[in-house]
């Protein structure tokens, strides 16, 4: 059973193939027909003389009120030319004889419109024979305009306008010998609705109206060939390939033969394939396919391939050599052979409604396996229809998510080439698509349209979400929030609300410096008031011990007290000046050559009663040779000086001091380092700031300004100072960058040298 199956769809699919190849053959052995009457339609169609006469019905409608004034001189020439311009009017009248009637018939071109009270009545006789001549061709012409025999009638085209008492058009005729009576009713009711246009519009019409006047014109046949050469135009005859007989009555008269073979082999079981799990598809797929592949070939690209073969281009050089030639064959039967088959596929898959009938609707429709599914009546296959359905919608869904996700975090301090690029690209997919369905592609552009216009309305309403996001951050910045937190995903913007945090974090760091300088302050004026009246309390007291005193010994040890204490004093206002000016920029620096190494041994010696007084070991580690460096001597020297004062007054007794000097390429680094005697409970930091100490309890002598002198000095010569601790190891690092010599200054040095050697010889 099995194998007689097999072997009829055998039949079956051999007997189909043979038909589409066939019904290929058919349409490609029509190209040349379509080839030979596409070249011989003419090159283009001449417009009739109909047809141009209706150009210039608005021209003669203002020539009435133009011609009119001429003869009722109510406005000068001069000034109908300035109000209005020159008309289109004064350019056709050169084809046209024209008169103008009375009420009675009389000519009127001729006569003036006002009768002058001042004229000489005997100018008339004065009139010469040419004048007479003038007005018998006149009279001629009337005659000829107002002769209604079609026999004596002449003119190829004439136009009769009668207008009444009251200036308004009572009366259109069009005739000629060049026009057929249809055409002469089809001028009227233009020629007419153009009079009433300009009557409207009250334009030309405000210089004077037409009373109690009948207006002729006439245009013979010799104007008429002048005006056709001027005016009469051509239009080109364009005719598509599947807008002829050839093409589209071919393609129809096969497309019928495939849906009746579609419809009747099956009744033959031999060539029956029609059970094939093949065309087992819905039938929204399956009619849709259809039309659109109707559509596909009727009216869209498939005759765009066809016309580009016949012209040659389908292909680069088609026609230079038999090969490319058969090349395009090729891909035409291709094309014919897929759109046949196709289309038979669709056809057959439908015709199942014929053998399952009502089974067919149940069974085949994806409408109705949705509508089961949402009942909850859905089958085991509509519930695996509806999955397979879903998971593609998801996989869509998630797809056109990520890109509109990228599309909400782009960030635009990167290049955005890339991404314009893919949107133009899609954009031009989507469009070609478009373009391919021709006359459906109205539909499909509008769907793509509101499709478009839904997903720029989510994105914009996305920004503005986002945008509000970001308001709401930057106002609680604006209202001092600083520890508010700055969070949430904002697409776009993420950028500035890094900048954001950064400007937070900023503002937070300003706020507690401003903080803790408003606290220095205060520590400031405490201390400032401490150190400066402790002395100055002392030196008072023995000022007024002094006063009393007669014993000369004690008087002697008041005075070393009172030395003592003024000293200390003004060692005090020193550096509130020295630190002041360093704060404030305010400071000379004085640069020069100086020996880094002996300046810090020249420091060393001379504190050695200190050190000696502290009992520490001090262990230098410095380098052998000379490290001449461009550098202020006397700030250098405070550095070092401070520095290791105040290692002899923290530092613990019997302790080691460790201070080492290396050379690196560009800068030259200090390390002292020493055990406390005390706890080291202070912030690093805020150690070299004016007047914090070490000794909270201030017991030791000292205006708590050493440290921060020292860093000032350090940064005026572009170096850095840094303290840090670890348990009871107090370390101070100083880095001194190695500045340039000036070129004068090596001048100014080598100049020297010159002298010094100069005045040794």
């Amino acid at each position: 059973m099995d194998t007689r199956l097999k072997n009829s769809h055998k039949r079956g699919i051999t007997a189909v193939l043979l038909l589409l190849a066939v019904c290929s053959a058919i349409m490609m052995s029509r190209y040349r027909s379509i080839s030979i009457y596409l070249d011989h339609l003419p090159a283009a169609e001449a417009s009739s003389f109909r047809e141009v006469l209706s150009t210039i019905s608005q021209d003669m409608a203002a020539g009435n009120y133009l011609l009119y004034n001429e003869y009722a001189r109510e406005t000068e020439p001069e000034d109908v030319l300035y109000d209005y311009g020159q008309r289109e009017f004064d350019l056709t009248r050169r084809y046209l004889d024209y008169e103008l009637f009375g009420a009675s018939g009389d000519v009127l071109t001729n006569e003036p419109g006002d009768a002058d009270a001042s004229a000489d009545a005997g100018a008339a006789e004065e009139i010469d024979a040419s004048a007479g001549a003038g007005n018998n061709e006149a009279d001629a012409k009337a005659e000829r305009l107002t002769t209604e025999s079609e026999e004596e009638a002449d003119y190829a085209f004439r136009a009769e306008y009668t207008f009444s008492a009251g200036g308004e058009l009572a009366g259109l005729q069009i005739d000629g010998t060049a026009l057929s009576p249809e055409e002469e009713y089809e001028l009227e009711s233009e020629f007419l609705s153009a009079a009433q246009q300009v009557a409207w519009e009250g334009y030309i019409s405000s210089i004077a109206s037409p009373e109690n006047t009948t207006i002729i014109y006439g245009m013979d046949d010799e104007n008429m060939e002048l005006f056709m050469q001027e005016y009469a135009w051509t239009e080109p005859v364009t005719v598509s390939v599947d807008n002829t007989t050839y093409y589209r009555d071919t393609l129809e008269i096969l497309f019928v033969l495939l849906l009746a073979a579609a419809l009747l082999l099956p009744l033959r079981k031999k060539l029956d394939i029609s059970g094939m799990k093949l065309f087992e598809v819905p039938f929204e797929a399956a009619a849709f396919g259809s039309i659109l592949i109707a559509a596909f070939a009727l009216d869209g690209p498939a005759g765009w391939v066809v016309e580009e073969t016949i012209e040659g281009r389908i292909l680069p050089g088609m026609y230079e050599g038999a090969g490319i030639e058969l090349l395009a064959g090729v891909l035409n039967f291709a094309m014919w052979f897929v759109i046949f088959g196709a289309f038979f596929w669709c056809i057959t898959s439908m015709r199942a409604m014929l053998r399952m009938k009502g089974a067919y609707w149940r069974e085949r429709t994806l409408t109705m396996k949705l509508v089961r599914h949402f009942r909850g009546r859905g089958t085991e296959d509509d519930e695996k229809l509806v999955r397979r359905a879903g998971s593609i919608l998801k996989r869509i869904r998630a797809f056109f998510a990520r890109q509109y996700d990228a599309l909400q975090h782009i960030d635009f301090r990167e290049k955005t080439n890339r991404t314009i690029l893919k949107i133009v690209i899609v954009n031009y997919i989507i469009l070609t698509v478009v373009c391919f369905l021709w006359y459906y592609g109205m539909l499909a552009l509008i769907i793509y349209s509101v499709l478009l216009f839904l997903f720029l309305r989510k994105y914009v309403r996305d920004l503005q979400e986002k945008y509000k996001l970001l308001l709401q951050s930057t106002n609680q910045l604006a209202d001092g929030h600083l520890d508010a937190p700055i969070e949430g995903d904002i697409g776009l913007f993420n950028p500035i609300q890094e900048e954001l945090k950064k400007i937070q974090q900023g503002f937070k760091k300003a706020v507690d410096e401003e903080v803790k300088n408003e606290r220095m302050k205060t520590e400031l004026v405490t201390n400032v008031s401490h150190d400066l009246r402790t002395p100055l309390t002392a030196i008072i007291t023995y000022t007024d011990l002094l006063k009393q005193e007669t014993d000369d010994k004690k008087r002697k040890e008041y005075i070393e007290v009172l030395e003592k204490k003024s000293q200390r004093l003004k060692v005090l206002i020193e550096d509130l000046f020295e630190i002041s000016k360093a704060a404030s920029k305010n400071i000379v620096m004085h640069f020069m050559k100086v020996d880094i190494v002996d300046l810090i041994k020249q420091v060393g010696l001379e504190n050695d009663g200190k050190i000696k007084e502290a009992n520490l070991d001090f262990r230098w580690k410095l380098p052998e040779h000379k490290l001449v460096m461009w550098l202020d001597s006397q700030k250098t020297y405070r550095i070092f000086e401070n520095l290791i004062v105040n290692i002899t007054k923290y530092a613990m007794p019997h302790t080691r001091v460790y201070i080492e000097m290396t050379e690196g390429e560009s800068d030259v680094h200090i390390s002292m380092k020493n055990v406390s005697a005390s706890e080291l409970d202070f912030d690093a930091e805020e150690i070299t700031d004016r007047f914090v100490r070490g000794d909270s309890s201030r017991n030791t002598e000292g205006s708590g300004l050493g440290l921060a002198i020292a860093k000032s000095f350090v940064e005026l010569q572009h170096g850095t100072l840094k303290i840090s601790t670890e348990a009871d190891l107090f370390r101070a690092d100083i880095s001194l960058p190695k500045l340039p010599v000036p070129p004068e200054e090596e001048q100014q040095e080598e100049r020297q040298k010159e002298q010094q050697s100069q005045q040794e010889k």
